[in-house]
């Protein structure tokens, strides 16, 4: 039998837990034509989520476009990728996206390649050297164009938006402002994986897209819902977990989509036929784990300073928001000052080792810092 527990990728169907309340709010923004800012930590379901609420959208008199925009490095790539997926959206042939492509980015000098398998690909004749004021212009208005005034509902995804931060420039945020402005039948969804970057490009008033959209934060997925999903998906394969040990994944967890559905993923494994889920058995499960992840964890860990890892420390081992600029917290951590905890977290936040949560931080890898717990003897 198939393991039910998914991670690591878009997880779709059966193995999609809850967000039900989300999906609705997702659907409902989509409808609307919103302009909304989604942001969460990394790994959190974002792009599962609305792939879903897409999915639950009709055929018929819906246009969405979702561009991935890790990729990209420049606003060249920019500029081809979401051409590419807005050709992708409206057709299915290659033909038929060609000539879709030739209609609305002539300027692009589209054109169809065979790619390292054979495949015929779609590709978009922009030079590095070229001007990317027109070509941007071009892209970006075309959404308003397929939606006819209204006609067609039309909705454009970028998916790691802070990505655009990367640009070196901030042509793209202004030119998005405007056209978020003027396009009133086109939505928007913006997805950021990078809180504080997210963040930051909101609510900074000298910053281009400041106030330009509603914000929408995805939090955890609550242990109750956790709860009924993880024992009927084990009782489907004749095992049992009983609720606690559910509620100790949630806990080693903290309650983050792709580290219980991991978690579960060992757990799931390692159970046999009916037989049920110990606490030695999730122990175990989370040493295994551990154990595979340890050369990382200890690549990254002795690239730390001396104060990185006091501060990584007291995150991993104190219970969740603690003040950490605060004299408690410095001073049973050693770490010297408030000074030193800034420059620390400045350092982790820019090598997204950590993220802000709820005026403290929190370690974005949860089995990072329960490897740091081990480490520590906790």
């Amino acid at each position: 039998m198939r393991n039910p527990f998914e991670y690591g990728g878009v997880v779709r169907g059966e193995a999609f837990c809850n967000r039900k309340k989300e999906l609705r709010d997702l659907r409902r923004a989509i409808e609307n034509r919103e302009k909304l800012f989604v942001f969460s930590e990394r790994r959190y379901g974002k792009t599962s989520l609305v792939r879903a609420a897409i999915d639950q959208l009709p055929r018929k008199g819906y246009v969405c476009a979702y561009v991935d925009l890790w990729p990209t490095d420049s606003e060249q790539a920019f500029v081809t990728t979401l051409a590419r997926v807005i050709t992708q959206s409206l057709s299915t042939s290659v033909e038929k996206m060609l000539e879709t492509a030739k209609r609305f980015f002539g300027r692009l000098a589209p054109s169809v390649t065979m790619d390292a398998g054979g495949q015929p690909s779609l590709t978009f004749g922009l030079s590095d050297r070229a001007p990317i004021g027109p070509a941007l212009d071009e892209v970006l208005e075309t959404p308003a164009r397929i939606s006819r005034g209204g006609k067609t509902r039309v909705t454009v995804v970028f998916d790691e938006f802070q990505q655009v931060l990367e640009y070196g420039s901030d042509r793209i945020e202004r030119k998005l402002r405007s056209v978020i402005q003027n396009h009133r039948h086109v939505g928007y969804i913006f997805l950021g994986s990078r809180k504080h970057l997210i963040q930051k490009m909101l609510q900074d008033s000298s910053r281009p897209l400041y106030r330009a959209g509603g914000h929408y934060p995805l939090g955890p997925i609550a242990e109750e819902h956790w709860q009924p999903f993880v024992r009927e998906r084990f009782a489907g394969a004749g095992k049992s977990i009983a609720a606690e040990r559910i509620h100790d994944v949630f806990e080693l967890t903290q309650g983050h989509p792709f580290y219980v559905q991991h978690l579960c993923h060992a757990l799931w494994e390692t159970c046999a036929p009916k037989a049920e889920v110990t606490p030695e058995a999730v122990q175990a499960a989370v040493g295994l784990l551990l154990t595979r992840e340890s050369y990382a964890y200890t690549t990254v860990w002795e690239s730390l300073t001396t104060a990185q890892k006091r501060f990584m420390k007291g995150l991993a081992i104190e219970e969740a928001g603690p003040k950490v600029f605060g004299a408690d917290f410095i001073g049973r951590h050693n770490l010297g000052s408030a000074s030193t905890a800034q420059r620390a977290v400045a350092a982790l936040l820019a090598r997204d080792l950590i993220d802000r949560d709820n005026g403290s931080f929190l370690i974005t890898d949860r089995f990072f810092r329960l490897w740091i717990r081990t480490a520590q003897g906790m």
